[in-house]
């Protein structure tokens, strides 16, 4: 039985797709097992809804955590609602607004105001 080009670069294709598929699977598997290593009471999270807050408590049995949104308001919520930890943002001294280079010039991207402040923008108005 021989096979044309077409089917081979087909076969091909679907053996590239299914590798992909594979470690995607394993990838999303290993940071949910990196997730739920890292929710520990505490811990700052956010949820899937979007609330951040602290763990206070887990509960394996029941599945439920208990989030502690501001100062005594508690949730309680399923466990697999934790969508991340969140960690503090580091601070670099060089991130500043207005930080230059050695030589003096403003950073790559960075918006350089020269016009003065007190002008009012110009504006264009209709002929009408």
């Amino acid at each position: 039985m021989t096979f044309d080009p077409f089917t081979i670069i087909m076969l091909a294709v679907l053996a590239v797709l299914i590798f992909f598929m594979f470690r995607n699977s394993r990838k999303r598997q290993a940071d949910a097992r990196d997730l739920q290593s890292k929710v520990q009471p505490g811990a700052k999270v956010m949820t899937n809804f979007g609330v951040f807050g602290t763990i206070l408590s887990i509960d394996e049995d029941e599945n439920q955590v208990l989030v502690e949104t501001s100062p005594g308001t508690v949730l309680t919520v399923h466990r697999q609602t934790i969508a991340r930890v969140v960690e503090p943002a580091a601070v670099a001294a060089a991130t500043e607004v207005g930080s230059v280079d050695a030589d003096g010039a403003p950073e790559y991207g960075e918006r350089v105001d020269d016009a003065p402040s007190d002008e009012t923008p110009d504006t264009k108005k209709s002929d009408d």
